[in-house]
């Protein structure tokens, strides 16, 4: 399948909104968030700006690993509401203009779903194959995701006698996609939450998912992997026309390639991209801007039909798997020192003020910068105002609390008795009392007004979403210039990533005698490049611009 008319790639200049329904709002005070308080807080993502929102899994769930182990695809957690919530909260969305997405966990499964209760039963089973079993575990390295928790990804099932595969913990064990009946079944479970309203999935775990590593006799396998991304696409294509599959695949840059499918780009519509994200933290550990712009300019080109989504936290940890062990001890020692704040040996548990010491400059810097790259900005709930970690999980829970919505009880997420909530709040400086929506949404220079303000000159800037990199030089280690360029236009943006002010010279390209350039972040003031295209600007320690470059005769809007 390939997309020809352009209108519909309504995600290129999408903002994604990612947030956790059990953590978000609690209407019935029964201490766990639900649909209904989703919808009574529509109105508050609409006046962020966000355009899609993202859920993390609401299915039935023992809860072992916060929902990501699924005991029932077609269903919701009755702690979060019904079906009839669902559809609701779906048409409050739409009716604002958001479009809603689901996380789609299937890798593995609960081992309490019935698929797999019934594949363990006997060898005989029907549903055996739904898994992967082996006599005995292959020889060999063995790719174990979770090294503090698990030491194998193979368990032994002692009512059977055989081993099943496990990448993530061992209450998860793998399906196994190389048979036609569970590729079957994903597209199934796709078309269900399709029909109720959903505009797409974000996929977790790819190359987990499509990876045949571990199965004996794969008759129904298909040639290549990757074919199985590309069947669920053109299913996606002949049921909705422009849903999407936003991929969670932590890979590098050239193989995300094939991931997204290439020139046809048939596979997955967009991909996070880790590597930029890894290199920032690095490059702030650094004051540095220079890792960064490696990873940026290593940026493939992919087909206008796909689409990068930068990120600066989601909801596991942040992953640092990417960098060298001297550059990853580098970020944790500048962010994450302490060994609670690590998991992992790749990762650190915290969210961005904390690891930038709560530094308003630095933290609206990022975000700034965040904005201002081509692609799909997504944002974890919480980081418009700021939220931090709760220090008390030394896992990667600890980013996963309740939303602070007020500065009183439970920060205004529940009513419930604090040891009924669904997750506790932090105590610290960033608690309750010092962060939340309410005394933000009433003081002009929050940060959630700053988001805000981002988050409108992105969708003001068709350029972000649909224009091409192209990263200025200029002489200084510590910032980053560049620009987008695209049919609507081009912007121009500089990032200052150290705490030094500096005064940064570069030519712009292809700069005409009369253009003008009109900040869009602070007053709309004009600046005019000098003869062949030469500027100077200065910036303050952990500064940021955003300028417009209207040519001679442009109707735009500055």
């Amino acid at each position: 399948m390939r997309i020809t008319d352009t209108s519909d790639l309504w995600w290129k200049t999408a903002v994604v909104y990612c947030l956790d329904v059990e953590t978000f709002m609690d209407w019935n005070d029964d201490g766990v968030g639900d649909f209904e308080g989703l919808a009574h807080r529509m109105d508050y993502l609409n006046e962020l700006g966000i355009t899609c929102l993202w859920l993390m899994p609401f299915y039935p769930s023992p809860g072992r690993d916060d929902g990501y182990d699924v005991s029932e695809y077609y269903g919701i957690d009755e702690r979060l509401g019904n079906f009839g919530d669902f559809v609701e909260m779906i048409r409050m969305a739409r009716d604002r203009g958001i479009r809603v997405i689901i996380d789609l966990v299937v890798n593995h499964t609960s081992d309490e779903h019935p698929w797999f209760v019934q594949s363990r039963s006997s060898r005989d089973n029907p549903y055996r194959d739904y898994y992967v079993w082996r006599d005995t575990p292959p020889r060999g390295k063995q790719d174990v995701v979770f090294p503090d928790v698990e030491d194998s990804v193979w368990e032994l099932d002692e009512t059977t006698g055989q081993y099943y595969l496990h990448h993530f913990y061992s209450f998860q064990p793998d399906l196994n996609v190389t048979n036609p009946k569970v590729r079957d079944e994903v597209a199934k479970i796709m078309g269900f939450w399709l029909e109720l309203g959903v505009s797409g999935f974000r996929v977790d775990a790819v190359p987990f998912l499509i990876d045949p590593t571990g199965v004996e006799h794969a008759e129904g396998a298909l040639e290549d992997p990757l074919d199985f991304l590309k069947s669920l696409r053109a299913f996606l294509g002949r049921r909705s026309g422009d849903a999407i599959m936003l991929g969670e695949a932590n890979l590098p840059h050239r193989e995300q390639v094939r991931y997204f499918g290439g020139r046809d780009a048939d596979g997955l519509t967009m991909q996070f991209d880790f590597i930029a994200m890894q290199n920032l933290y690095l490059s702030l550990a650094r004051g540095d801007a220079r890792p960064l712009t490696k990873a940026l300019r290593g940026r493939p080109r992919i087909a206008v039909e796909a689409q990068w989504a930068n990120f600066v936290r989601n909801h596991d940890e942040l992953t640092l798997d990417k960098l060298s062990d001297e550059e990853r001890q580098e970020v944790f020692a500048a962010f994450g020192p302490e060994p609670q704040q690590q998991v992992y040996g790749r990762g650190i548990v915290r969210r961005l003020p904390g690891m930038l010491g709560g530094d308003p400059r630095r933290i609206r810097m990022v975000y700034s910068l965040m904005f201002s790259l081509p692609g799909t900005p997504v944002l974890f709930y919480g980081e418009e105002i700021g939220m931090g970690e709760d220090t008390r999980v030394h896992d990667r829970t600890s980013v996963r609390t309740p939303m602070q919505w007020t500065n009183g009880p439970n920060g205004g997420f529940s009513n419930a008795d604090p040891g009924a909530l669904a997750a506790a709040i932090p105590d610290d400086g960033f608690s309750p009392a010092h962060v939340n929506a309410s005394e933000q949404r009433h003081d002009p220079d929050s940060l959630l007004h700053f988001m805000k303000l981002l988050i409108h000159r992105y969708r003001a800037s068709a350029e972000l979403g649909w224009g091409e990199l192209e990263i200025l030089r200029q002489g200084s280690a510590s910032v980053l210039v560049h620009t987008v360029s695209g049919g609507e236009g081009r912007m121009l943006a500089l990032h200052n990533l150290a705490g030094d002010p500096v005064t940064t010279s570069f030519v712009l390209p292809d700069s005409g005698p009369d253009d003008v350039l009109v900040d869009l972040l602070v007053d709309g003031r004009t600046l005019t490049p000098g003869e062949g295209g030469k500027l100077s600007i200065p910036l303050d320690g952990y500064g940021y611009r955003w300028f417009r470059v209207l040519p001679t005769g442009s109707k735009r809007l500055g």
